[in-house]
């Protein structure tokens, strides 16, 4: 009687991590440090934030206090998400089948095969969760509030730095950029990570704009740097067309309960108990995002009603 061989596996704690790590902080905005991890977030994290003004002041023989101190605070709220697929084994088998056992006439399935269908929903995750961070809306269901959405109910945000936007090209990008950075001013210019996130989109007309200036009299061979007047370009292919967001990195962040053995992942082989080729692949995470001190935040192309 001939053998069959189920795939079900579950994948909690540690184990759980590994894949539910692989779906979010693969995201390319998470890594190229466009914005900051907060992990082990069970249900809310506070982000503080603090201003001093005026601490200075002539030396005397008395403790006499000066200065004000500011304390402001923002609330990292990750959204409960979850993956509920299902895959038919007969679409991905001859692929995996003939890297790991070569061209086997044989019908079962190779003991890590859960672990391929697990990168394969991993990856898709990953494109989602960096589409998420920058213009995803909470009230979608299977999204999260975008940073993109937040900075527009931005209330700390002077109206100086909140810039309108236009369609960008490749013989405005460097005259837009500028707008940008001339709203540093001497403080921010100088802060550590200090950068501009920009789109896929920006950054072609970039590339474009350095070719046709004959950088280093390359012109259209080589690669261009991400740094415009002394300031870093981050690429972030989440975000939306024709926005750029210009702060330092630790004022972004990402807030997740990757580590938390919460995390859950589930792959059950349907062909005992139904009959069929199926398998369903069930994960569950969470995700939401948050930014800082407000008032050190410049955008471009973000309509801000709050300022």
């Amino acid at each position: 009687m001939a053998t069959t061989e189920s795939i079900t596996t579950t994948y909690a704690g540690e184990s759980a991590s590994k894949y539910i790590s692989a779906a979010l902080l693969t995201s390319e905005s998470l890594t190229n440090g466009a914005v900051s991890v907060m992990p082990n977030v069970k249900y809310k994290a506070v982000v503080n934030t603090m201003a001093l003004a005026g601490i200075q002041s002539d030396a005397s023989c008395d403790f006499t206090e000066t200065g004000t101190i500011t304390i402001d605070e923002r609330v990292i709220t990750p959204k409960s998400l979850q993956v509920n697929l299902k895959l038919c084994k007969q679409n991905y088998r001859d692929t995996w089948e003939a890297i790991q056992m070569g061209y086997s006439a044989h019908d079962n399935l190779p003991p890590k095969f859960s672990d391929y269908l697990l990168g394969l929903v991993a990856n898709q995750v990953a494109s989602e969760v960096e589409s998420n961070i920058w213009s995803g809306v909470e009230a979608t269901a299977g999204e999260f509030g975008g940073i993109e959405v937040a900075l527009a109910t931005n209330a700390a945000q002077s109206a100086a730095r909140e810039i309108a936007g236009t369609t960008l090209s490749a013989s405005n990008i460097i005259a837009e950029l500028g707008k940008v950075t001339a709203q540093f001013g001497a403080v921010l210019h100088r802060k550590p990570g200090m950068a501009i996130r920009i789109p896929v989109s920006a950054y072609q007309f970039y590339i474009q704009a350095m070719a046709a200036l004959g950088y280093l009299d390359k012109f259209h061979v080589g690669e261009v740097p991400l740094n415009f007047q002394g300031v870093d370009l981050i690429v972030c292919p989440g975000m939306s067309d024709d926005v750029m967001i210009a702060t330092y990195a630790d004022n972004l962040w990402f807030g997740t309960g990757i580590l938390s053995d919460q995390n859950l992942v589930k792959v059950i082989d349907t062909a005992e108990s139904l009959g069929d080729e199926n398998v369903r692949i069930i994960m569950r995470y969470t995700a939401g995002v948050q930014f800082g001190n407000g008032a050190d935040i410049i955008t471009y192309g973000i309509t801000n009603g709050a300022n």
